[in-house]
C-alpha cells in the first residue's frame, strides 16, 4: 500500500509540474485567444449542431449564415452582409490598422445526402440535403477562431484587424469568386483558410481548375409515333454531344477531369424533347489547358446541334482557379498545427469510428491517423482532382490552407459518412482544433510583422510580374438559382 501511495503522490506531483508548465509565458497555448477556446466548446458544439441541422444549399444558405452573423455581431465584430450580389454573403470585422488578417467561411451543404449521426446509412429525411463536405464545421470554426483572435487582440491590446469571409455556394457557386471581383479582398494581408478532412495537415496540392457549364440544346416537338419526322430531339442534341466528349477523352490530358449529369432529358417519350440540358465540370490543372479543354468541349456542342438539327445555348455557371500555395505560410500553420495536436476520440467516440471503419473495411489502426498531425510535405502538382473558389483568392492574397479531422479516417469525400461524424462531437473537437490553428497563425503573424512580408515577396514571385487577375466566370452576375429545382 505504501508503495502505491508514493506511486501515485509522484504522479500527482508530475502532472502538477506539467499543467505549471503548461501556464508559464513561455508556452504559446496559454494565451487568451486559447482559453476562451479551452471554455467554449459547448457554445460551437451547439452552433455547428444547428446549422447542420438545417442543411442549406449553396446561395440558399439564409439561416446558415445568419447564425454565425449573429454570433459575431454579439462578440463585437460589424457586419456587412448581402455583399457582391449574393445575399447570404458577409465581412465581419473587428479591429484596428494593420496588419489585417481574413478567416475564410463556408456554410452549404450538399443535396441528397441527409444523414443521422449514426454509423450505417440512416437519412434523417430521405433526398433531403445534408453537410457531406462539413460546411457547418468550417463556418463555425472559422467564426470561432476570430473570436478567439478577437480576445487575444483585446487582452493584449494589440493593433490589428481580423476578419471573417463568409463565402456562400463553394459547391458549384464559387461564392468567393463574386467576392474577390468586387475587390472585397483589397487591403487584406493574409487569407487563412481552412476545411474539414480525416487527417490533421497543410494543404500543399495545387488542386485543378474548373469551369462549369450548362449546354441548353432546343428543338421541335412532335408526337414521337405519329409524326417524328416533324421533330427535332433536344435530347440527341445532348447525346451526341456526350458521346463526341466521351471520344475526345482519349486524347486530354490524363489529370484532366470532364463530368456531366442531364438534369432535363424531356418530358415525356412519346414527345420528341423541344428541350434538353446537360451540365458539365471541366476540369485541369493549369488554366491555360482548361481553356483549349472548353474550347473543345464547345466544338462538341455545336457539333451535335448541327449534326441534329437542333440550336445550343451555353452558360457559364462558375469558374475557379487553380490553388496558389505559400510555403512560408505553409510552415507558420505547421508549427501552429503541432502545437495544438490532432482529433483525440473518447471511448463513446471510438466506438463509434470504429463501426464507421468496420463499414468501409479498414482496419481499427487507421483511426489513429485522426489523432497525429502529418509532416508538411513538399508542394505537389496536382494529378487531377478537386476544385475549390479559394483558387481565385489565392492567386489574390497570400493564403494558406490546412485541414483537421472532422471526419472517421478512411471516409470518402462527400459521403455520408462525413455527415455523421461531422454532426457529432468528432467534429466539434475538429473545428476547435481548426479555431486554435488560427489563433496560434494570426497571433505569431501579428508580432512577427516580417512573416508578413516574406509571404508577399513569395507570393509576387510565383505569381509573375506580368500576372493580371480575369476571373474564369467572367462578368456574369451570381447564379443564385443553381441549386433551385426547375
Amino acid at each position: 500500500m505504501r508503495k502505491t501511495f508514493i506511486t501515485m503522490l509522484c504522479m500527482a506531483m508530475i502532472m502538477t509540474n506539467l499543467f505549471a508548465q503548461k501556464k508559464t509565458k513561455n508556452n504559446p497555448l496559454d494565451n487568451a485567444a486559447i482559453e476562451y477556446l479551452d471554455r467554449s466548446f459547448g457554445t460551437y458544439d451547439k452552433l455547428q449542431k444547428t446549422i447542420w441541422s438545417h442543411p442549406e444549399l449553396g446561395f440558399l444558405e439564409t439561416k446558415s449564415s445568419a447564425a454565425l452573423q449573429e454570433h459575431l455581431k454579439a462578440n463585437g465584430f460589424a457586419v456587412d452582409a448581402g455583399l457582391a450580389g449574393m445575399p447570404t454573403s458577409f465581412v465581419a470585422t473587428y479591429g484596428q490598422g494593420s496588419p489585417v488578417i481574413g478567416i475564410l467561411a463556408e456554410f452549404d451543404a450538399l443535396p441528397g445526402m441527409s444523414q443521422d449521426t449514426v454509423p450505417y446509412r440512416k437519412p434523417v429525411v430521405e433526398g433531403a440535403n445534408g453537410h457531406a463536405c462539413g460546411h457547418q464545421l468550417f463556418g463555425t470554426g472559422s467564426v470561432a477562431g476570430a473570436v478567439a483572435i478577437r480576445q487575444w487582440l483585446e487582452a493584449n491590446k494589440h493593433a490589428g484587424t481580423i476578419k471573417v469571409f463568409g463565402t456562400p455556394a463553394e459547391e458549384g457557386g464559387a461564392g468567393k469568386v463574386y467576392m474577390v471581383r468586387e475587390g472585397l479582398f483589397k487591403g487584406v494581408d493574409i487569407v487563412l483558410d481552412w476545411h474539414p478532412s480525416s487527417a490533421n495537415a497543410v494543404s500543399v496540392g495545387t488542386g485543378t481548375a474548373v469551369m462549369m457549364i450548362d449546354y441548353t440544346f432546343h428543338g421541335v416537338p412532335a408526337h414521337a409515333a405519329g409524326t417524328p419526322d416533324k421533330g427535332r430531339s433536344a435530347l440527341d442534341g445532348v447525346e451526341a454531344m456526350n458521346y463526341m466528349v466521351n471520344m475526345l477523352r482519349e486524347h486530354v490530358p490524363i489529370s484532366s477531369r470532364i463530368h456531366y449529369t442531364i438534369p432535363n432529358g424531356g418530358d415525356a417519350p412519346n414527345i420528341v424533347p423541344e428541350y434538353a440540358k446537360v451540365s458539365y465540370y471541366i476540369r485541369s490543372p493549369k488554366r491555360e489547358i482548361l481553356k483549349d479543354l472548353v474550347e473543345w468541349v464547345g466544338q462538341a456542342a455545336d457539333g451535335a446541334a448541327k449534326g441534329t438539327q437542333t440550336t445550343v445555348e451555353t452558360e457559364i455557371v462558375g469558374g475557379m482557379y487553380e490553388l496558389l500555395n505559400n510555403r512560408v505560410l505553409s510552415e507558420v500553420v505547421q508549427n501552429s498545427l503541432e502545437l495544438v495536436g490532432g482529433v483525440k476520440y473518447d471511448a463513446r467516440e471510438r466506438i463509434f469510428a470504429e463501426a464507421i471503419v468496420k463499414g468501409l473495411n479498414e482496419h481499427d489502426s487507421i483511426l489513429e491517423r485522426a489523432a497525429t498531425v502529418r509532416p508538411l510535405a513538399e508542394e505537389r502538382p496536382s494529378t487531377g482532382g478537386g476544385s475549390t473558389d479559394v483558387g481565385d483568392v489565392s492567386w489574390n492574397v497570400p493564403t494558406v490552407s490546412f485541414g483537421t479531422a472532422g471526419f472517421v479516417p478512411g471516409s470518402a469525400g462527400h459521403s455520408w459518412q462525413n455527415v455523421a461524424s461531422g454532426g457529432s462531437t468528432i467534429g466539434t473537437k475538429s473545428l476547435i482544433n481548426a479555431a486554435k490553428v488560427f489563433s496560434l497563425t494570426a497571433i505569431e503573424l501579428f508580432t512577427n510583422p516580417k512573416l508578413i512580408e516574406k509571404a508577399k515577396a513569395e507570393f509576387e514571385t510565383k505569381r509573375g510580374k506580368d500576372f493580371h487577375y480575369e476571373p474564369l466566370l467572367g462578368n456574369r452576375a451570381p447564379a443564385l438559382d443553381y441549386r433551385v429545382k426547375k
